[in-house]
């Protein structure tokens, strides 16, 4: 690629006739320059493969897999040349809605009870026919590449022979005005005629304006055409001057180099000026197009510095995660700190621009291959997990069983300690898969809790102290609903809570008055709650409280279990919301429908700080009661 326009100034000794000029100077060398966003596109890649910038969004994104592929069928059958950008654009849509579908596959996938680790995309028989189009097309631009080298070639040819007939005119003594028409003829048709190959540039424009210069000064011309050449070519070349002064205010240097290509061509186009003008004219021309040429060079110097910064930022990503020690990681609290690191440097990667071309896919194979590793290993590990917790369901449907077989037991003492000792049984035996957590759990429980209720229903010396009980709580909800007429709503609240924490210490009522009066409780206290406009997650906070109190005077046992019923509850909305946060960066604003789903991403997300907060205050709640 064309990166720098190197100019040679007249030599300074020697004939003057036959030094090289400004007119005469090759006014564009090529040399290899580094690449620019025109020459790094993705003709580089296989047919088939996911472009890098795959999230972004054309126009063709609103186009389904069909259609996409229909298009792409009439663009192959266009011309390789004039559809390139669109066929590029068309790919990109394409893999995106495959990412997409896949993506909507997984999630079915997990909420159907499957794990990450066996998920597989199945295959898409649409996928096949994009990489045949795609194949398609790459030989055809291959042949168009190769015709246009073809021309090039004939053009050289051509080009040579106009010499040849430049050079006779200059040698030849027929009338002059004929001349003069011959040599115009000759010049157009130099102009009509296309691009030779680069390496006969420089040397074919030194000769074609050795003999025009040759015509103008050995032959002598009227001096009056002469003059209103020079003239004309003045006026011309003033003007690309110009333009190409203006091109230093453009923001964009890889557009103003491509536009200051065109004038360079241009200029090499318009005849010579008077010789004394010559120099300075031209002189003026190479130190503007010097200055675009230096911000071009500085433009992609920059680049290459970018890129080999994030070329390092990349390998020490990879560093880190191929020399984590798996050794140390025994515990599931080990591998969730660990992954949070892992996934951390993951977002990282992301942030990370392009690396050198030569580089970008070595060092993206490198992060995929560390990746891999760490993700098995923790597979190894939650699969080693699944099969001791396979062991624990087996020893928990046991005791459920022995429970079970002692809920009808009269003797009530035996019993007793009987259940007491599987409770304390059950709390040695390790977690269980969270599928049969809580059905398991409820099982248990379920039997040690008829148990109790049928020994409390036989305690008949109870049943004075739980018609005590009722009166008092009667008596608590009527001084609450009094709360009504107190007017300082932080004493009213106050005095509520004395209440709500004095309604805690009264005992059992009778078992059939237990919801009635419960709910009577409940909705005077949510009544006093609207009064006050005492917020949702205090509200919950108060009557977690009243619930944990009452829990805690029947079993120990349950208040353990609340617990882990929280702990568990804790760390499933703790995934969620790393799920939510995690993919709220593949959502687009620009796309249809992106703002809507970013808004109720963002809520969710905000819904499910508050519910891990109220269920830490749970937590600690349980904790001071335990203590």
């Amino acid at each position: 690629m064309k990166d720098t326009l190197e100019t040679n100034l007249p030599e300074e000794n020697g004939n003057v006739e036959e030094a090289m000029t400004p007119e005469t100077a090759p006014e564009a060398v090529t040399e290899e320059t580094p690449a620019t966003p025109e020459a790094t596109g993705d003709e580089t890649r296989e047919a088939g493969e996911e472009p890098d910038n795959a999230d972004a969004v054309p126009a063709e994104s609103k186009l389904s897999k069909d259609e996409i592929l229909e298009k792409l069928t009439e663009l192959v059958a266009a011309s390789a040349e004039s559809a390139r950008s669109e066929i590029e654009a068309l790919k990109q849509a394409y893999y995106k809605l495959r990412r997409n579908e896949t993506e909507e596959l997984k999630k079915t996938f997990l909420a159907d009870g499957g794990e990450e680790k066996d998920f597989q995309a199945p295959a898409d028989a649409t996928e096949d026919k994009l990489k045949e189009l795609l194949a398609i097309y790459k030989e055809k631009r291959a042949a168009l590449l190769a015709e246009e080298e073809k021309k090039k070639a004939a053009n050289y040819a051509t080009k040579l022979t106009l010499i040849d007939k430049l050079k006779a005119l200059t040698e030849s003594q027929d009338d002059f005005n004929k001349l003069y028409n011959e040599f115009k003829d000759l010049q157009q048709e130099w102009k009509d005629t296309g691009d030779v190959p680069a390496e006969h540039v420089n040397e074919l424009w030194r000769n074609y304006q050795q003999y025009t210069e040759r015509f103008y000064d050995i032959i002598k011309i009227n001096n009056q055409f002469r003059d209103y050449d020079f003239k004309k070519n003045l006026e011309l070349k003033n003007t690309l001057c110009e333009a190409v002064e203006k091109l230093d205010a453009e923001p964009d240097v890889v557009s103003a180099f491509h536009q200051l290509q065109k004038l360079h061509q241009q200029w090499r186009e318009i005849g010579p000026v008077a010789k004394e003008l010559r120099e300075e004219l031209w002189l003026r021309f190479k130190t503007a197009s010097t200055a675009i040429n230096k911000k071009h060079q500085e433009h992609f110097e920059k680049i290459k510095a970018k890129e080999q910064e994030n070329l390092v930022a990349k390998t020490a990503i990879c560093e880190e995660i191929e020399q984590i020690d798996f050794s140390k990681l025994n515990t599931f609290k080990d591998w969730e700190e660990k992954n949070k690191e892992v996934i951390g440097l993951q977002e990282k990667w992301k942030t990370i621009g392009f690396a050198p071309k030569k580089a970008n896919v070595k060092i993206f194979e490198r992060f995929r291959a560390a990746c891999d590793v760490y993700f098995n290993k923790k597979s190894e590990f939650y699969k080693s997990i699944s099969e001791t917790r396979d062991k624990n369901l087996d020893l928990k449907r046991s005791l459920c069983e022995l429970a079970e077989a002692l809920i009808d037991s009269t003797d009530w003492k035996e019993a007793t300690e009987q259940f007491i000792a599987l409770q304390k049984e059950w709390k040695t035996v390790g977690s269980v898969a969270r599928k049969h957590s809580d059905a398991i759990w409820k099982r248990f429980i379920s039997a040690c809790d008829y148990f109790f209720e049928q020994k409390n229903k036989n305690n008949a010396s109870q049943k004075s102290v739980e018609h005590e009980n009722l009166a008092a709580k009667k008596a608590l909800i009527e001084k609450i609903n009094a709360l009504d007429n107190e007017e300082d709503p932080d004493e009213a609240f106050a005095q509520l809570k004395e209440y709500m924490s004095e309604w805690n210490t009264v005992g059992y009522v009778p078992f059939k008055e237990k919801d009635k009066i419960y709910k009577q409780y409940h909705e005077a206290v949510d009544a006093q709650y609207d009064r006050l406009k005492i917020d949702r997650s205090e509200r919950k906070m108060q009557t977690f409280r009243s619930n944990l109190t009452d829990m805690s005077d029947k079993s120990k046992n349950k208040v353990y279990n609340e617990r882990d019923r929280l702990m568990r509850q804790y760390e499933r909305m703790k995934n969620e919301l790393n799920t939510y946060e995690n993919n709220i960066g593949f959502l687009s604003v620009s796309s249809k429908g992106g703002s809507g789903l970013l808004k109720e991403m963002n809520r969710k997300i905000e819904k499910l700080k508050e519910d891990m907060e109220l269920t830490v205050k749970k937590i600690d709640a349980i904790d001071e009661t335990l203590e």
